[in-house]
C-alpha cells in the first residue's frame, strides 16, 4: 500500500456507517467500512535535525499538459547547480495520496543536486495531475491517465526532461515506481536506473478488503459519493481535510516518529486538501483505480523484467504498516532488484529522514554510474 490519508484496518476505531450521513448517502454504503490508523513502534526512531531539513535553492515552474479536451497546469521544481561536469537527470515522483506533494522529495533533491562528483546530477520533482500543486480538474482518474501523463511529461519536446534521452533515472515513492515500471514494460519510456522508496501497488481499500465483485461495487459507490457535489465535500472534509485526521495519519503510519510531525507539516498538508478539486484523484486512489497491477506476482514481475538490464534499488522501512511492509519485503532478494536497503521510517522516509535517504540514493547513483 502507498501512503494514504486513510489506512484501512480490520479492527475499527472509526466506522463509516450509513447513519453517519444524510439520507442521500445511505444508498452508497451496503456495509460499514472500518477505518483505522495502524500504530507503529517508535523505539529508537531518530528525530529530524535542522541539517535534515536545510533549504536548498530550486526553481519552481509549470508545464502545460493537454489531456482530452483540457489543458492542465502541472507544477514541477528543478534542483541543480552550475558545473563543468556532465549532467544527468533524475525525475523524482511523489507518492500518490490525498497529501501527495513535491515537498516530500525537496530536501533529498537539493542534497543530491548540490554534491560534487564525477557526474553533475540535476533533479526534477513533479506533482501528479489532480494532486499536489498541479491542477485538479474533475477527471476520471485511473492508472492509464497517470501513465499517460508520466510518459508525456518525460517525452515532451517543451518539457523539463527533454534532454534525458536514454539516461533517465527515476526515484519514486509508493505507487510511483510501479506506474513507472508498467510504462517501461510497455516500451513507453526507457530507464537508465530506478529507485523505489517504500514501494507499493495496491490502494488502501483493495489491499485490505480485496477485489471481488461485491467489494468492487462498494468501491464504486464510495468513489461516486466522494465525487458528488456537496455530499462529496462533506465526506472528504470529515474524513480527511481536517487537522485531527491529517495529524493522526502522519503520527500513526506516515512518519515513524510522532515527534517529527510538526504543526508546519500538518498545516501544509491540510492546505493541499483544501485546493479546488482536491478529492477527485484521491477518491480513485482510495478505491484502487490508480493501482498499476492487481497482484503481488505482477508486482514482482515488473522488477524481474529489469534483471541484467536496469539497476534497481528498493528502499524498505522498518516501521511501515504490516501490509505495506510485506509488499516491500517481498522484493528483498527478488529477481531484478540489484540492491535492497532497509532504513528507519514508515510510508514517507524521503520526507521524514531526507539526509538518510539522500545518502542511500547517492550511493546507488555512484555504484550504477560513477564507479563502473
Amino acid at each position: 500500500m502507498a501512503m494514504a490519508s486513510l489506512f484501512i484496518s480490520s479492527s475499527p476505531s472509526f466506522t463509516l456507517s450509513p447513519k453517519t450521513y444524510t439520507k442521500y448517502q445511505k444508498a452508497y454504503f451496503l456495509k460499514p467500512f472500518s477505518i483505522k490508523a495502524s500504530s507503529t513502534s517508535v523505539d529508537q526512531q531518530p528525530t529530524i535535525s535542522l541539517a535534515d531539513k536545510q533549504p536548498f535553492p530550486f526553481k519552481a515552474n509549470s508545464w502545460q499538459w493537454k489531456f482530452q479536451d483540457k489543458l492542465l497546469t502541472i507544477y514541477y521544481e528543478e534542483h541543480g547547480k552550475e558545473s563543468p561536469e556532465p549532467t544527468k537527470n533524475i525525475l523524482m515522483l511523489p507518492s500518490i495520496s490525498d497529501v501527495s506533494t513535491v515537498e516530500e522529495w525537496r530536501s533529498v533533491a537539493g542534497n543530491i543536486a548540490q554534491r560534487v562528483g564525477k557526474i553533475n546530477w540535476r533533479a526534477v520533482i513533479v506533482d501528479w495531475p489532480g494532486l499536489g500543486y498541479s491542477d485538479r480538474p474533475k477527471l476520471d482518474y485511473n492508472v492509464d491517465v497517470m501513465e499517460k501523463f508520466l510518459t508525456d511529461f518525460i517525452s515532451a519536446s517543451d518539457g523539463p526532461m527533454k534532454h534525458s534521452g536514454k539516461d533517465l533515472v527515476v526515484f519514486g515513492g509508493g505507487h510511483a515506481p510501479t506506474i513507472t515500471l508498467c510504462a517501461a514494460k510497455k516500451g513507453l519510456l526507457k530507464l537508465a536506473a530506478i529507485a523505489a522508496v517504500a514501494p507499493t501497488w495496491a490502494g488502501p481499500l483493495p489491499i485490505v478488503f480485496g477485489r471481488d465483485s461485491t467489494m468492487e461495487t462498494r468501491y464504486r459507490l464510495l468513489r461516486d459519493s466522494l465525487r458528488t457535489p456537496g455530499v462529496g465535500w462533506m465526506m472528504y472534509n470529515m474524513l480527511v481535510s481536517n487537522e485531527k485526521a491529517i495529524g493522526s495519519q502522519y503520527r500513526s503510519h506516515v512518519y515513524a516518529n510522532p515527534e517529527n510531525v510538526t504543526r508546519e507539516v500538518v498545516d501544509s498538508r491540510i492546505a493541499l486538501t483544501k485546493r479546488e478539486g482536491a478529492r477527485y484523484a484521491p477518491a480513485s486512489f482510495l478505491t484502487g483505480l490508480l493501482d498499476p497491477v492487481k497482484s503481488q506476482e505482477e508486482f514482482l514481475e515488473l522488477f524481474a523484467d529489469l534483471d541484467g538490464k536496469v539497476p534497481a534499488l528498493v528502499v524498505s522501512t522498518k516501521s511501515s504498516p504490516k501490509r505495506s511492509k510485506a509488499v516491500m519485503q517481498a522484493l528483498k532478494g527478488a529477481k531484478g532488484v540489484s540492491k535492497f536497503a532497509e532504513v528507519p521510517g514508515a510510508l514517507l522516509p524521503q520526507e521524514e529522514y531526507p539526509t538518510m535517504i539522500a545518502e542511500e540514493l547517492y550511493q546507488f547513483l555512484q555504484e550504477s554510474f560513477e564507479f563502473k
